[in-house]
């Protein structure tokens, strides 16, 4: 309902009573209770808005929360003044007895400032957004103080804002640049598989799954693609030696095996799969399948002898999903975001099945 210039109890004959606050009228205090209503509407439909994943589902209903408080405030604040204005705590908002300015829709402007900081617990962005939206520039005093309040009062009852508390909620595996760990481990005691000497008859860790370089069939790596659900493999020199001599994609490698069994002639169940750049010409055998181009030569790789420190600082910095764990060129192992997460759950005395979902 909007609110009119009606429904005050104005004098009609004065031109300077419409620029000043004054008394409400019942039309007033009517709106007041659709405010409410209002509010407690929009306070439970921004649960299921944002708990259903709605775009924008929190980010402008918590503003319309806030502003509508904001407006209750503001009127409370207006009645509050021109009923008192011989308070000597009013003076300055009051030129006369006659003449006292309280604007709501500034109340309502601010308190949709504070509560999207409260729950986001942004800052300097958030005034910036309200100074784009509004172009006040002259409440920029109130904007900053009442958004820093929000953020100190979200703060002191719990550290995180609403999406890093989701993305907990959620388990997706995120790295947060602004918590410290003291890490004593190395990537040795992180990687899977673990060997005997780190615990893995206690883990059971599966062995790694490895594609070589030039002796594994078409059906064999389509095998591996029905057996496990990992986005990418090592390639390794063979299955004796486990050199590591590059990293290919999930995805590439099953493009580029469906678009060799339609386009090129002689690819079979039986074709060699090779990521080397010698491919022995034998006419006897099925046509070889060359896959070269879509091999990474040079993946992320670190020893097992490297600090944890550094490993979460990388996959922090480079945005990793994984990364090789090698001794002397030989692969031992892989380090995934999730199994970094694990180990800073662990270090935090936290249950590691509560940040991610196995």
């Amino acid at each position: 309902m909007q609110l009119k210039e009606i429904d005050y109890n104005r004098n009609s004959t004065s031109l300077s009573s419409y620029t000043s606050s004054t008394v409400a009228g019942d039309e007033v205090y009517t709106a007041l209770w659709m405010l409410f209503l209002g509010l407690l509407f929009k306070g439970l439909i921004t649960i299921f808005t944002f708990g259903i994943k709605v775009p924008s589902g929190l980010f402008i209903p918590s503003m319309a929360v806030g502003a509508i408080v904001g407006r209750i405030v503001g009127i409370g604040m207006e009645q509050l003044v021109v009923r008192n204005h011989d308070n000597p705590f009013f003076q300055n908002m009051c030129q006369s007895k006659q003449f006292c300015t309280i604007t709501p829709g500034l109340y309502a402007m601010v308190g949709a400032a504070a509560a999207l900081g409260g729950v986001t617990r942004m800052t300097v962005s958030l005034v910036v957004i309200m100074f784009e939206l509004t172009g006040g520039l002259q409440y920029i005093v109130p904007l900053m103080l009442a958004v820093m309040t929000s953020k100190w009062v979200g703060d002191a009852l719990g550290k995180d804002g609403i999406y890093d508390a989701h993305i907990a909620l959620n388990g997706y595996p995120y790295l947060d640049s602004k918590k410290e760990f003291t890490h004593t481990t190395i990537a040795a005691d992180v990687m899977r598989p673990r060997y005997w000497r780190y615990g893995a008859a206690q883990r059971n860790d599966p062995p790694l799954c490895v594609i070589t370089q030039d002796s594994m069939t078409v059906e064999e790596v389509e095998a591996i693609f029905r057996d496990t659900s990992h986005n990418g493999f090592p390639v390794v020199l063979s299955s004796e030696s486990q050199y590591l001599v590059g990293f290919v994609l999930r995805r590439d490698l099953m493009l580029a095996i469906a678009n060799a069994r339609k386009n090129q002639e002689g690819v079979v169940s039986n074709s060699i799969v090779y990521f080397s750049s010698q491919v022995p010409n034998n006419p006897n055998d099925p046509a070889p399948l060359k896959l070269r181009k879509i091999l990474d030569m040079a993946p992320i790789t670190i020893t097992d002898q490297t600090p944890m420190e550094t490993v979460v600082e990388m996959f922090r910095k480079l945005g990793l999903r994984q990364t090789l764990v090698t001794h002397n060129g030989r692969l031992l192992g892989i380090i995934t975001k999730k199994d970094v997460l694990r180990h800073v759950a662990q270090l935090g005395n936290q249950d590691p099945e509560s940040i991610l979902f196995n």
